[in-house]
């Protein structure tokens, strides 16, 4: 990753590409972003075994980030993401400004009856998500989360420009999170504020 973009990132970026992925990455193509960010963890969609050796290194690499941060995920990797926030420890979670989630599959994959790679709670993400998605499968996946739909531009852009303008959506985004919270502790007089 050039140094320019490392000294001005406000987050850790971890990158989830499926596993054996050839060619760009969507965020590559759409974002003009670098192939991988600070870490790479590929996602393996074979089995529960392998999705759950997954979630623990991102739980590693989650708590050894030394910033906030922002996952970047692509196909499946989106639902395995939504499932590890939905089902990881929050001291995990916490640590997570937010995620790029590109071309997902649908969201029925995420269903809780529990036959399903990806079964898990109905639940809004606990950070902000933009969806990245051609094939009309991003609204389902946005409600299902609580993601907002991002429409990424039909030609590529120019160098991190589009990549610079999804980071400050995303802190806008976290910062409006954090600004309501504190002023639902206001209410309720649980704030010193």
């Amino acid at each position: 990753m050039p140094a320019e973009l490392r000294l001005n990132d406000p987050f850790s970026i971890i990158t989830l590409p499926m596993a054996g992925h050839d060619g760009p990455f969507p965020w590559e193509t759409r974002f003009a972003w670098p192939r991988s960010g600070d870490l790479q963890l590929a996602f393996d969609d074979q089995s529960r075994d392998a999705r759950n050796v997954w979630a623990s290194r991102l739980d590693q690499a989650v708590a050894q980030a030394d910033r906030a941060v922002l996952l970047v995920a692509e196909n499946a990797a989106c639902l395995a993401a939504i499932w590890w926030a939905r089902l990881s420890p929050a001291q995990y979670v916490d640590k997570v400004a937010g995620a790029l989630l590109f071309d997902p599959p649908s969201v029925d994959l995420l269903d809780r009856s529990g036959k399903t790679l990806f079964a898990s709670p109905d639940a809004a993400l606990p950070f902000p998500s933009l969806i990245v998605d051609r094939a009309d499968r991003g609204g389902a996946l946005a409600r299902s989360c609580g993601g907002h739909l991002l429409n990424a531009p039909a030609t590529p852009p120019i160098a991190t420009g589009m990549w610079r303008q999804a980071h400050r959506l995303i802190e806008r985004l976290s910062a409006g999170v954090v600004e309501q919270d504190l002023r639902l502790l206001r209410t309720l007089g649980l704030s010193d504020q």
